[in-house]
């Protein structure tokens, strides 16, 4: 089994007397793409930024690459930080800059790196996620949505991240966007080894996407699982994403890519003439 790079123990949140997270365990792999889904008010985001030190839990602990977060000082958190990449699901980019000012960011805040060599790792960092070079010259407001999204993330990957925490990265797209942000997240995974967690209601970037899914209801982790494993089960809080109309035809879309990339795989290369 691979190592855990998050580790979450024992987790409990509340706010006032609304309970979020009751004794909540979780653990996500190096190297696998990992969703959390759940209905409103499953606790979902709130996990999200427990992860990235936007928020602390009442108890319980969250170690994330080898760190406990319970435990860091201010220099040890900003170090840690840098570790990981967050692409937020309304973008989170400043409206004041340019797209290439934006992903260029990071870079000129925590590196020493000279101006003009950051514009290029900037470039080539919208380049990895699709966005044409004409781009980095435009604002956030002149984005599309699709556009939106892929510059957000190219400013998530701006420090080579070992982590990638991607919030509803298909939220508002149109099927041809979401399809294409799909591609590109199992893409960055492949070619860098990234560790990647997301929150999703897109039951196709569910299907052909993620390795492991964990479903959070009644303030604990209700079955993890690939989507075919939670599938079977018959919990009311996992069948809810199963049956239904879109459930049931992102499910057979989910099972004809699997069938596709199979055959692919078991295809034998043309032998060598003699």
């Amino acid at each position: 089994m691979q190592e855990a790079v998050i580790e979450v123990s024992k987790v409990s949140t509340r706010f006032g007397d609304h309970v979020v997270h009751s004794e909540l365990d979780l653990e996500v792999r190096r190297s696998e793409i990992f969703a959390l889904i759940g209905g409103s008010g499953s606790g979902k985001s709130t996990l999200l930024r427990e992860m990235i030190l936007l928020q602390r839990p009442d108890s319980g602990s969250i170690r994330v690459l080898g760190a406990d977060l319970q435990e860091l000082g201010d220099d040890e958190a900003l170090a840690l930080r840098q570790r990981w990449g967050v692409m937020f699901q309304h973008g989170g980019l400043f409206g004041s800059l340019t797209v290439a000012e934006n992903v260029g960011l990071p870079l000129r805040e925590h590196t020493g790196l000279e101006d003009a060599l950051i514009d290029e790792i900037g470039a080539w960092k919208l380049a990895m996620t699709g966005l044409e070079p004409e781009a980095g010259a435009q604002y956030p407001s002149e984005l599309s949505g699709g556009m939106m999204k892929r510059a957000s993330l190219a400013r998530a990957l701006a420090l080579d991240p070992e982590l990638l925490f991607l919030d509803e990265p298909t939220a508002g797209l149109d099927p041809d966007s979401a399809g294409g942000v799909d591609e590109l997240v199992r893409k960055l995974r492949d070619l860098f080894g990234l560790t990647i967690v997301m929150i999703t209601h897109d039951l196709d970037l569910l299907w052909q996407v993620a390795d492991r899914v964990a479903v959070l209801a009644e303030g604990k982790v209700q079955g993890v699982g690939s989507m075919s494993e939670l599938s079977r089960m018959d919990n009311p809080s996992i069948r809810q994403f199963f049956d239904g109309p879109r459930g049931r035809a992102a499910q057979e879309q989910g099972k004809r890519q699997a069938d596709t990339q199979a055959d692919t795989k078991s295809e034998k290369p043309p032998s060598k003439p003699k």
